[in-house]
């Protein structure tokens, strides 16, 4: 049943609403006493089995959280560590005599390790004292003594390098199974420090002399395993899928025994089938309101003249109009705009600017057409013929202008708008059965909205029997012959504002 024969004849759209229902629940009664408790089975099962595979999703998201927390906690202290040596030790015993500061301190009497050899040194500590971690500096320019184990030993490592030199505010790892463990490579940019470039620069034996404060110098790269926190996580899963398993069983029990209830009152559910019954028969009465509800919203859709039309029966409206004014407006910017804002915003400003554009069609009694993303298109003269239909939207368009001007002050915006305007005979009529509109053809239409397409931005371009028929009561501007489509040369004019 469509939209019309609803408007014909209600009550009868609501017996066929009525009948639905009622066999509806048939069908549902029918299904209830043959396959219910294997429905619900099946839904129950299916519930607990999403309820099993979330919490070992969230399982090993947790895991994988706390694995790189603590790869960046180690990173950050040891990072901290070396830069507190730096500053606060080297820069002081550099200043006293008999003290070296350097990579071979081991063999030296009186020196201290090298800020990187001490970060080094350091890692070592860690890896002693927590099993299944490693942490390891290397380079794209190690130092001599460390050519063999200071350059990128494998794909992950020249991968670190090149990433982190782009990204240096950002750790790189990966989560990596080999031979049935799993295992986090977790790396951070080793920046230079202000207190490490000069020493970067004057070492006798640096690979490279011109580092400077930023500069990526190598990568920190801390390796730690995950199967103790996956087994105690495993273990700790192994006894919730137990207990979910025996609640499951529980559950499908009462389900056996609610079911069984449930076949005992089901003559009451078919007396209550035919309480609703009568309840739908009441609700015939309440299509009526809807109906006028509906009407309301037709007359949103469509003119009241070819609304009524409609209502009486009539298939097919279409109606010739010697004379009408037709506005077409574009608004210019939108599309940068649209890149800037979301889509919320997008939408709530362009119903912004076309609402005050609907109060100005009623404002000077015109028909709005329709709207096409940013376009908007109004006529003057239909459906119901008028004298002063041209100067009615001549006046639209230019406060449609200043429409925009106050839009762009409040909301600080750089919109604009194009218009372009034309008279002549029209056709109008209804198309389409569903989501129909009142629209208009002819050549009319054509070259309005040629005059906006090849208009000029903030400007409101007309034609030149627009010009001749209001030249005495507007200022014009002669833009001169442009070339339309399907119509050649054609002499148009710029509308500049009302004559004082």
């Amino acid at each position: 049943m469509n939209l019309r024969t609803f408007y014909q004849n209600p009550q009868v759209f609501g017996q066929k609403i009525q009948q639905l229902a009622v066999k509806c629940q048939k069908i549902l009664l029918k299904l209830l006493y043959k396959r219910t408790i294997l429905i619900l089975a099946i839904l129950f099962c299916t519930g607990v089995a999403g309820a099993l595979w979330n919490i070992s999703r969230l399982s090993w998201n947790l895991i994988e959280s706390q694995a790189l927390e603590n790869a960046a906690l180690y990173a950050q202290t040891i990072q901290t560590a070396r830069t507190l040596y730096s500053s606060e030790a080297v820069k002081r015993v550099e200043k006293i005599h008999g003290i070296t500061v350097t990579h071979d301190y081991k063999n030296q009497k009186g020196a201290i390790p090298l800020p990187a050899t001490y970060l080094i040194e350091l890692g070592k500590e860690v890896i002693e004292k927590n099993a299944g971690m490693s942490v390891r500096l290397y380079s794209d320019y190690p130092f001599p003594w460390r050519q063999t184990e200071g350059g990128a030993r494998d794909e992950f490592e020249l991968q670190a390098l090149r990433y982190l030199r782009l990204h240096p505010d950002r750790p790189f790892y990966r989560f990596i199974k080999s031979k049935g463990s799993l295992k986090l490579r977790y790396t951070e940019a080793d920046i230079l420090e202000p207190s490490c470039v000069n020493c970067h620069n004057t070492h006798p034996s640096t690979p490279k002399a011109d580092w400077k404060v930023g500069d990526v110098r190598g990568v920190l790269e801390i390796n730690s395993s995950l199967d103790s926190l996956m087994h105690k996580t495993n273990e700790g899963l192994q006894g919730t899928f137990i207990t979910l398993g025996m609640l499951s069983m529980f559950g499908l029990l009462g389900l056996t025994l609610v079911i069984t209830r449930l076949r005992e009152t089901s003559k009451e559910l078919e007396l209550r089938v035919l309480e609703r019954t009568s309840e739908l028969q009441k609700a015939n009465n309440q299509l009526v309101n809807e109906r006028e509800k509906s009407e309301r919203l037709l007359l949103n859709i469509l003119p009241e003249p070819i609304a009524c039309r409609l209502k009486e029966g009539q298939k097919s409206i279409a109606d010739g109009f010697a004379e009408v004014t037709i506005l077409f407006a574009d608004l210019v910017n939108f599309t940068e705009l649209s890149e800037k804002v979301t889509p919320t915003e997008l939408v709530a400003l362009l119903n912004e600017i076309f609402s005050a554009f609907d109060r100005l069609t009623e404002k000077h009694s015109l028909e709005k057409i329709k709207t096409i993303g940013d376009a908007y298109m109004v006529a003057g003269g239909i459906p119901k013929p008028r004298e002063n239909h041209v100067r009615c939207v001549v006046e639209m368009a230019l406060d449609m202008r200043e429409e925009i001007r106050n839009f762009n002050a409040k909301n600080d915006y750089n919109l604009n708008v194009r218009i372009g305007i034309n008279t002549g005979p029209v056709v109008a009529g209804v198309i389409g059965t569903k989501k129909f509109i009142y629209d208009l053809w002819g050549d009319t239409v054509n070259v309005a909205s040629r005059m906006e397409s090849h208009g000029i931005e903030g400007e409101i371009q007309v034609t030149e029997k627009i010009y001749e028929m209001l030249s005495d009561r507007y200022n014009f501007q002669l833009r001169g012959a442009i070339s339309v489509k399907g119509k050649g040369e054609m002499i148009t004019y710029l509308l500049i504002g009302r004559k004082e």
